[in-house]
């Protein structure tokens, strides 16, 4: 499962008790997504199958274990109001029995404004906090969340800022925060480690990889593990340091990985 199924991968692997709302095509593909949740041990009835469009198929070619190329197989028209409202109704009926709703933007036209105002506004009102993982360069769209995590070239094009330093990074950060009305905004950087952006001052905390085999999927195990971690009590700089480890585990496997917490502790003592 990639996309968000692979943020729910990470969180059931984390031992969350978590649901997941998206839409896949008519297809054998989507018997496939319906299969491997199942297995996983999540309810697919948040699954919504829609016939006007297929289900996202990405195929990795990997040389000694390194990405080379990917091609996508995929639908990214806007989804019609009427799928968004069977979605929205879900969203209602479900979200009293969860603190914590993560926001997955794959830019495949799932995440329209209409719908994502709409997750805003029941979340807001349930008192539950959203944190997305976003896609493409407007982020008007994100307007009522509560944090927002873009890796560092995501950060540049929505800001409009070029990051050189911590300066220019700060101030991307905030640019984010004015745009989006957030709360907190959390940068991944790759080899530079994580920077969070809270309280108008800017914490940049190192990366913990200590090798790096395959990125793929890495930004899910963030998004999942900082899920995990706020939802567990933690303030924000221990949500980042346990994303961070977790995502130096993930970076050591081959494709779409995930992290135990056995795995994240391991790696967590082999920094010392």
């Amino acid at each position: 499962m990639g996309g968000a199924g692979n943020v729910i991968k990470n969180l059931k692997v984390l031992g969350c008790d978590t649901n997941i709302i998206s839409i896949v095509g008519e297809d054998d593909y989507a018997n496939v997504i319906n299969t491997q949740l199942e297995a996983a041990g999540v309810n697919a009835n948040g699954i919504l199958r829609d016939k006007s469009r297929c289900t996202t198929l990405k195929s990795r070619v990997l040389v000694a274990n390194h990405q080379l190329i990917r091609l996508d197989r995929e639908d990214t028209q806007p989804v019609e109001k009427a799928t968004a409202d069977k979605l929205i109704d879900i969203l209602k009926k479900e979200i009293n029995n969860y603190n914590l709703v993560l926001v997955s933007d794959y830019n495949k036209g799932l995440l329209s404004d209409y719908l994502l105002n709409q997750i805003f506004s029941i979340c807001r009102e349930a008192s539950v906090k959203t944190l997305i993982d976003p896609k493409g360069n407007n982020y008007t769209k994100y307007r009522g969340c509560n944090m927002v995590k873009p890796n560092k070239k995501e950060a540049i094009q929505a800001s409009g800022i070029q990051i050189t330093d911590k300066d220019s990074l700060a101030a991307a950060c905030k640019k984010i925060k004015e745009i989006t009305g957030c709360d907190d905004v959390v940068v991944t950087m790759s080899e530079e480690g994580m920077a969070m952006y809270v309280s108008d001052e800017l914490t940049v905390i190192p990366t913990k990889a200590l090798s790096v085999i395959d990125v793929t999927g890495a930004g899910d195990t963030v998004l999942a593990s900082l899920g995990v971690a706020i939802s567990s009590g933690y303030n924000l700089f221990e949500a980042c340091d346990f994303a961070n480890h977790a995502a130096a585990v993930v970076v050591s496997k081959v494709g779409s990985a995930t992290a135990t917490i056995g795995e994240i502790s391991h790696q967590f003592l082999a920094m010392f």
